[in-house]
């Protein structure tokens, strides 16, 4: 078996998925291999789709909501036809050629975007694979309804229907969780993480971090915290890719102990093991990298769109906290780092919710579906 996932470089989440679920089938002993789907259409079109989502991400959330917006109410935007669905089939006859050539036999799509992709290519070639789409936040996404592939794995039971409400097959439908990487699963000892980063192992701790692409008021939110904390009280604040936002801060808080600025974080798993308090935007693979954790959120709603939904879904299970404006969201999280007793209801509810394992539930499901599928080819050929 040769596995082939289609991801896309808008974000570092799906990219960090799509390794999740190679590193899962290496483990088995298949081969996985991940791509830049948007790359197929042009390496210009990959790079103008990377750098424009980075650049709304960052400076004008506003707008990424809006065209959310209007894609989740005008859904024919994406039909078969469309200017937009047009403009992803034309990595058609790359992708083919690409699938061919490698001899991949299983093709799985990080993004609806890629999901759409795929499914040009199978409506265009007759190809003897098996196909399938995960989603990576806590809602159906535009789009979605126009792709047509062998599985959907979905992040909760609590979905199903909304997916089978957007004509979503149900016997199509997995619940897997969202594929997180392998070290998110363990847990350091939270003194031990602590001292790896510099803070005190006495002091309550917030790790504040939006993205990788560090969006969103970090700023003006670093202030208010600044402002709020004890001396027995420390923040980290990671920028991500962001520099020009780093060497600000930087600057900014040199001389202050119980602020922390960080850019590039190679190891999140550790820095959220020292953590007592997350305070993020709710990217899909953020809450659910803090879920696997059991970490307690607040949660900031920088850029809307399906990261609404996703707060929403943590908010609702008592998960996560969050506030109308800037102001009211550092009150809530320094307010809920002195609050032991409700962290510690927040995080039982997280470790309920059991999200750990969500890369080897898609390979197993894909192992066996393959199986199935192979044996009835070979019982039909004649």
């Amino acid at each position: 078996m040769k596995v082939l996932i289609l991801s896309c470089n808008t974000g570092g989440g799906h990219n960090a998925c799509a390794k999740a679920i190679c590193d899962s089938f290496a483990e088995k002993g298949i081969s996985c291999t991940s791509v830049d789907a948007l790359a197929f259409i042009s390496g210009r079109t990959s790079s103008v789709m990377s750098n424009g989502h980075t650049w709304i991400y960052r400076h004008c959330p506003r707008l990424f909501s809006m065209g959310y917006a209007r894609a989740d109410k005008k859904r024919s935007s994406f039909s078969e036809g469309s200017a937009a669905y047009k403009f992803f089939a034309k990595s058609t006859p790359e992708l083919y050629k690409f699938i061919v050539r490698g001899g991949y036999d299983v093709v799985i799509c990080a993004h609806v975007f890629t999901a759409l992709m795929l499914t040009d290519v199978l409506k265009k070639h007759k190809l003897s694979i098996l196909s399938a789409f995960f989603a990576t936040d806590y809602t159906f996404s535009p789009s979605g309804d126009q792709s047509d592939l062998d599985l959907y794995f979905i992040p909760d039971t609590a979905l199903v229907s909304e997916f089978e409400g957007y004509g979503i097959d149900g016997k199509k439908i997995r619940v897997s969780g969202i594929p997180t990487r392998s070290e998110f699963a363990t847990r350091r000892e939270m003194a031990d993480a602590k001292k790896a980063f510099g803070i005190h192992e006495n002091h309550a701790h917030i790790v504040v971090m939006s993205g990788s692409m560090g969006c969103g008021p970090i700023k003006k939110l670093t202030k208010l915290l600044s402002a709020s904390l004890s001396h027995e009280q420390e923040v980290t604040v990671v920028c991500g890719t962001n520099k020009s936002l780093f060497a600000e801060l930087s600057d900014m808080y040199e001389n202050d102990p119980r602020i922390h600025i960080k850019g590039y974080v190679k190891d999140v798993s550790l820095l959220l093991d020292s953590a007592d308090l997350y305070l993020t935007k709710p990217g899909g693979i953020s809450v659910t990298e803090a879920a696997v954790k059991g970490l307690p959120m607040v949660l900031l709603n920088a850029v809307a769109g399906c990261e609404e939904y996703n707060m929403n879904f943590f908010l609702e299970r008592g998960c996560a906290m969050t506030g109308k404006d800037i102001k009211e969201i550092a009150e809530a999280a320094v307010s809920l780092l002195s609050d032991r007793e409700k962290l510690s209801k927040m995080s039982k509810a997280l470790n309920n919710l059991n999200y750990a394992g969500a890369a080897n539930n898609i390979r197993d499901d894909i192992i066996k579906c393959k199986g199935e599928m192979d044996s009835y080819e070979r019982l039909h050929t004649v």
